[in-house]
């Protein structure tokens, strides 16, 4: 499960609307499949809401924000090949652990509403199931083909120059080099080079979340990016509570999709395993060479999944757990955590 918070932003600027973003969630509908269900927006409550209602819904409930203030976050929550393969239908499960991670969310806000804590029924969000994703150019298998794309582009330019006269040269001969390359190149897909902008093969089902910075009564500001876990400040002669655990948050994410859908993580999957990752690499890979047989296996097969080039040299043993090969294992496990495939 990897999950991300983030304010929109255009550039430097928060986006003054949700209508841009609203349009960029609609592209799926675009996609012409026969058997691709159209999935529409939905909040908790309510399901099939036009994109026309969620502009107006999110763009009128900014009251008293500035323009230096974000007006809506998007939360984007990416299940694993592993965690999609326990749902029975992918839209409808989606939507349901959507509602229920919801109400995590609400719960993870140090704040009080009329001395009540903030319940799901105070957020406005709505969001929307997509099935498909594309090959970005940050994915580290974009990555590692660059280099036979840009001898390819060289070539192909090449041929244009022997066309305009401008360079000599055997066409054919390029034509046979840039195919060479084609198939040479380290990441294919159903025997093509993996490129910028290709759909992504298999089940890719992930959740897109729109939520309004303010609460449904547009009066009280509700961040999920502020600094603060859990607090209290003086504000006109009383205390006020502040903050956003996203700590919290993440873990309860997990626990709660466990529990609906009976999934039995591995420790890597874990978010626990992630911080422990970043702040204590040595004892990460300690605890990944400590798992019983059968769940370091598949703890490897989910890193090696996860686009690892150095499986062949994690540690089987605490012997190997050298500095340098520490070093070496965090730098390439940390490209698959910030590519989405493995944490939260």
């Amino acid at each position: 499960m990897y999950i991300t918070i983030s304010a929109q932003k255009l550039g430097g600027n928060y986006s003054q609307s949700v209508a841009g973003y609203v349009d960029y969630l609609e592209k799926e509908n675009q996609i012409p499949e026969q058997d691709q269900k159209l999935e529409n927006f939905f909040n908790q409550y309510e399901d099939d809401i036009i994109p026309e209602e969620v502009v107006q819904e999110i763009d009128s409930n900014t009251s008293k924000l500035k323009k230096i203030e974000p007006k809506f976050y998007s939360i984007t929550v990416n299940p694993s090949q592993y965690e999609l393969r326990r749902l029975e239908d992918n839209s409808e499960s989606l939507k349901r652990y959507t509602r229920e991670l919801m109400k995590d969310y609400a719960s993870c806000f140090n704040r009080e509403i009329n001395g009540r804590p903030i319940s799901i029924n105070d957020i406005k969000y709505y969001a929307k199931i997509e099935h498909h994703r594309t090959f970005k150019g940050s994915d580290f298998q974009v990555k590692e083909n660059q280099e036979y794309a840009t001898k390819i582009l060289q070539l192909k330019n090449d041929i244009q120059k022997i066309h305009r006269v401008e360079k000599e040269g055997n066409i054919k001969k390029i034509e046979l080099q840039i195919k060479q390359l084609e198939k040479v190149a380290p990441h294919q897909q159903n025997g093509s080079r993996i490129v910028q902008g290709m759909l992504k093969e298999g089940n890719q089902s992930h959740i897109h979340i729109i939520v309004s910075r303010k609460d449904v009564s547009n009066s009280v500001s509700l961040s999920p990016g502020s600094k603060y876990k859990s607090s209290e400040v003086e504000m006109n002669g009383r205390l006020v509570k502040r903050g956003f655990n996203r700590d919290a948050f993440f873990q309860k994410a997990e626990k709660t999709f466990d529990k609906n859908f009976g999934y039995q993580r591995n420790y890597v999957e874990t978010y626990q395993a992630r911080k422990t990752y970043i702040h204590n690499p040595k004892l990460y890979f300690s605890a990944v060479i400590g798992l019983p047989a059968s769940e370091k296996a598949m703890a490897m097969k989910i890193v090696r999944e996860s686009g690892l080039p150095i499986l062949p040299v994690i540690p089987v043993s605490q012997a190997q757990l050298t500095v340098k090969l520490i070093r070496t294992l965090q730098k390439s496990i940390g490209v698959a955590i910030r590519s989405g495939s493995i944490g939260i």
